[in-house]
């Protein structure tokens, strides 16, 4: 049995000898495979692992860990750059500098976690150097470790970069703000996101800062629609493993509990996207068994409501003020109220309206013609002389 398969044992008699083995000898190869396992072991057995180097830890022994830099692990970071910042002194805190200033991307990732537990007032400026780096544990790490030292400086650039019109600046900045984990950025937050392109990313970052019920109670608008485009985002934009993260059957149960025309629109856009999700075998192909199951007991949940109610609730939000009208005209079948909002101003929602009354084969109760004088953007106006 390979020392790996002892760790990750139930038998005390295999693990703890597999612990303390590898960090006494300092056995670089055993970590490295056990990093590359990463994918196919269970998020509770990782947190066994680590428990179990953990306790192999002791002061005669900490400095092998320096060994184990260049093979980075989301799952066993807090346990290696927590264990040095247990016997954190001087001399090893000048060597965790110079890992962060001239070390790999890994090994730099490593440190910066390190200076999250260890006040340093020397690191601030070299983690800057860090904070938007494509390497995102190293980026993720910086920003945590720059809140616990206290720097206030790059928090509020990043506030700036909210507003920079870049959107690939802007999701960086927000990954940077949730990482650095100050919950006053929530209200600049959700306002990037109601007007970005990237509204599906920004919303699947948002939950890590504060989760999802909280955000509900604090932010009730806002947080309702970061559900909505966390579904949109479901299985394209964020893996499915992060219903986890998300507590997605209790938030859905939840919404069913206190129902509006909002809550509706999501419950009935979530049950369109699970069902989609189950009927697309490459949706499911790489899941694990327990998000496999998680996703089909969703859908079970939600094609349990009746959804003629829910529909007949949903349909307040097919108004063109709505923040939810896209998706409700998407799932909708209102034909007087479709037709209304091929009046509206906003020439995509009109443009929208007809798409859902050609579905339903009832573009020609419309006059086309009428609706076409009153559009300006010619690629719309295109689009629906084709329809």
């Amino acid at each position: 049995m390979s020392l790996v398969k002892k760790l990750i044992s139930k038998n005390k008699s295999d693990y703890e000898p597999a612990a303390s083995h590898i960090v006494s000898v300092a056995d670089v190869e055993a970590f490295k495979e056990l990093v590359s396992q990463d994918d196919f072991l269970f998020d509770f057995i990782k947190k066994n692992v680590a428990f179990r180097l953990e306790n192999a830890v002791n002061e005669s022994n900490y400095l092998n860990l320096l060994n184990f830099l260049p093979y980075y692990s989301s799952s066993y970071v807090n346990f290696l750059a927590g264990s040095l910042a247990k016997y954190q002194n001087r001399e090893l805190s000048d060597k965790i500098l110079e890992f962060l200033l001239s070390g790999s991307n890994s090994e730099k990732a490593y440190c910066a976690k390190y200076f999250s537990f260890v006040k340093n007032s020397a690191v601030s400026d070299i983690l800057k150097n860090y904070i938007y780096s494509d390497f995102e544990p190293l980026a993720l790490n910086s920003a945590e470790a720059l809140s616990f030292q206290g720097d206030r400086e790059c928090f509020n650039d990043a506030v700036s970069k909210l507003s920079s019109g870049d959107d690939f600046e802007v999701l960086s900045a927000v990954k940077f703000l949730v990482s650095f984990g100050d919950k006053s950025a929530l209200p600049d937050l959700f306002k990037v996101m109601r007007f970005s392109s990237l509204a599906e990313n920004i919303a699947s970052e948002i939950p890590y800062l504060d989760n999802i019920f909280n955000l509900l109670e604090n932010y009730t608008e806002d947080a309702l629609l970061l559900i909505n485009f966390i579904v949109d985002g479901l299985g394209e934009v964020t893996s499915l493993s992060q219903i986890f993260d998300f507590e997605l059957y209790d938030v859905f149960a939840s919404l069913a509990s206190n129902l509006s025309s909002k809550e509706a629109v999501i419950l009935l856009n979530a049950r369109e996207k699970f069902n989609t999700l189950t009927e697309n075998d490459e949706y499911l192909y790489d899941e694990d068994k327990n998000t496999k199951n998680e996703i089909f007991d969703i859908k079970k949940s939600l094609n349990s409501l009746d959804i003629n109610y829910l529909s007949s609730i949903a349909e307040r939000e097919l108004d063109e003020d709505s923040d939810f009208v896209f998706t409700a005209v998407d799932l909708l079948k209102n034909e007087a109220l479709l037709i209304e909002l091929t009046k509206s101003s906003n020439q995509t929602l009109v443009l929208k309206a007809l798409s859902a009354l050609k579905l339903i084969n009832k573009l020609d109760i419309v006059d086309k013609n009428d609706i076409l004088s009153r559009i300006s953007d010619e690629n719309i106006k295109a689009i629906i002389l084709a329809l």
